[in-house]
């Protein structure tokens, strides 16, 4: 069984790469797919941010052919791959849906990343820079995605904030999980650094305005920063 799964990740990895290219051109929510159209929406980072992609999935990609060779039937792999299966299952229709509604693709980024954090969870302290750290990465992205879909959706509603305050939620929401999944894996920073890099990529799509949603970005980006420094001082005091 653990061979089949390990052919299932590989399969559904390369469907989740290709599937950008079998869709039309996605750079976010179009206006018009929202009641209220979201034009500049200060929550979503600047388009560079997004190359972050090509990072993930060449990394996703290389990890999915070296566990279906060298890892297909080891067990401590085998605990992350059922939930990786569904994330990146639901991944490779993604963009299809986005195109298409605005809506279900909020659905289905969560679905995606409640199942890339739990394949983090799952994912060995041994090799961590095949297994873990692509994972990782791709699970702190979908979380900054997910929290931009999260506050795209709310202010396209009209639901209880403007953009500005669906922008702090979002931020809110995406540090919080940030926070709790740092502290569940501290041996998985690059999770946060996928984090910080989309912070950093808000404030830079602020920059020349909105400047309590750039230090609310950049309180964020400290709290994170904290919390990895906090972890690193206690395990050099528990080793030493």
């Amino acid at each position: 069984m653990r061979h089949i799964k390990s052919i299932l990740v590989l399969i559904v990895t390369l469907s989740f790469v290709i599937s950008p290219f079998l869709t039309r051109d996605f750079s976010g929510f179009r206006a018009d797919q929202l009641p209220i159209p979201q034009i500049d929406p200060p929550v979503q980072p600047a388009g560079y941010a997004f190359a972050i992609w090509g990072v993930i999935y060449i990394w996703l990609a290389m990890s999915a052919v070296y566990g279906a060779i060298f890892k297909r039937t080891s067990a401590d792999w085998d605990a992350a791959r059922s939930a990786l299966i569904i994330s990146l299952g639901v991944g490779t229709f993604w963009l299809a849906i986005a195109v298409r509604s605005a809506e279900w693709a909020t659905v289905l980024i969560w679905v995606m990343l409640i199942s890339a954090i739990a394949a983090l969870i799952k994912t060995p302290r041994t090799d961590r820079w095949v297994f873990q750290v692509p994972i990782a990465l791709y699970a702190g992205w979908l979380t900054a995605a997910s929290s931009v879909s999260l506050g795209l959706l709310g202010a396209g509603y009209g639901f209880v904030f403007n953009q500005i305050g669906w922008a702090y939620a979002g931020l809110t929401v995406a540090t919080v999980i940030a926070f709790a999944v740092q502290l569940t894996r501290p041996d998985a920073p690059e999770y946060s650094l996928a984090v910080v890099w989309a912070l950093i990529g808000v404030i830079v799509a602020n920059m020349g305005e909105n400047i309590g949603v750039q230090v609310f970005a950049a309180a964020a980006i400290v709290i994170l920063a904290a919390v990895f420094l906090w972890q690193r001082i206690g395990q050099r005091n528990a080793t030493s």
